[in-house]
């Protein structure tokens, strides 16, 4: 698009990005619609099935859209992984884009841009490897999901649609996340590092997501993988030490490699213990620029 879209429509707009992303449009004045899996409450909320053989009843309300952003996906960390868990964190992913894609493309007009939920998890395990987007996926249960994901939400290009990767890391927010998740165990002192702490975090805040994602929205030439991420990624243990600092506490209680593998298995190595360097390269490149692109300066704004 090379104008500001009027009228976008979201898919798991009750999330923490999601909600954010509604509240900003609507103080720019943008129509947002949102598909949800209950009975609709408000004129703006459509009910939306992906399991059903036509997702969505009346098409008609999903017409003269400019822009879809689909941000659904069950949460990878809630709960130790199996064999049902895992279906669920790759159909949440994979299938609802499939299921997004048939309504977007029955519609008489689709909309001209689709932005896509994925994750710098793609990138799997790499050590101290600095990946930018044009970093090949690395091995792993999440790496191997991002890439059907992102395959899947690429179909969309054989309508014409302008489609974007939005590869997110670690989105640090006060009310909610992994943030929300650490700051009960910082707060009172008792936070420290996962593991030996060398693992890379690549990290973002919440406003800079926002901003971000309505940068993408207008630049219409930005297309395919981005890396939603602050430009300065961190190790767990600088990450452990700031957020000590930011509290005015200590931060020196380890959790051991092994007490979080006994705990939770495979998703302890994936999602705690991987380490990812990546880099916004293609944003930094496009000139967008980060409000808080420093993790002191972000972990100040957002406590």
């Amino acid at each position: 698009m090379t104008t500001s879209p009027r009228k976008i429509l979201f898919s798991g707009a009750s999330g923490l990005i999601g909600a954010s992303l509604v509240r900003a449009a609507e103080a720019e004045r943008i129509q947002t619609l949102q598909l949800i899996r209950r009975e609709p409450r408000k004129p703006e909320e459509i009910s939306w099935n992906p399991q059903a053989g036509q997702p969505v009843r009346d098409l008609a309300l999903l017409e003269r859209l400019d822009a879809a952003i689909h941000l659904s996906g069950a949460n990878i960390s809630a709960q130790r992984w199996n064999a049902a868990r895992k279906r669920e964190i790759v159909e949440s992913r994979v299938g609802s884009t499939r299921a997004l894609l048939k309504v977007l493309m029955a519609l008489k007009q689709p909309p001209a841009t689709l932005l896509c939920a994925s994750a710098t998890g793609i990138y799997g395990e790499r050590g101290d490897e600095i990946l930018d987007e044009e970093s090949p996926p690395g091995e792993g249960f999440i790496a191997d999901t991002c890439r059907a994901w992102e395959a899947e939400a690429s179909a969309a290009s054989e309508a014409g649609i302008r489609v974007v990767h939005l590869r997110f890391g670690v989105v640090l927010a006060a009310e909610g996340g992994a943030l929300g998740r650490m700051l009960p165990f910082f707060r009172p002192g008792l936070g420290g590092n996962l593991g030996s702490g060398r693992q890379w975090m690549s990290w973002i805040a919440l406003n800079d997501v926002v901003r971000a994602i309505f940068y993408i929205l207008d630049a219409g030439a930005l297309r395919g993988p981005l890396n939603i991420i602050a430009p300065n990624p961190v190790t767990n243990a600088e990450f452990t030490r700031a957020l000590g600092r930011s509290l005015h506490r200590p931060a020196m209680i380890p959790v051991p490699r092994f007490a979080l593998r006994l705990a939770f298995g495979e998703m302890a190595d994936e999602v705690l213990l991987a380490s990812t360097r990546a880099v916004p390269d293609r944003l930094l490149q496009a000139g967008f620029i980060f409000e808080l692109p420093n993790l002191d300066s972000a972990l100040k704004a957002i406590l």
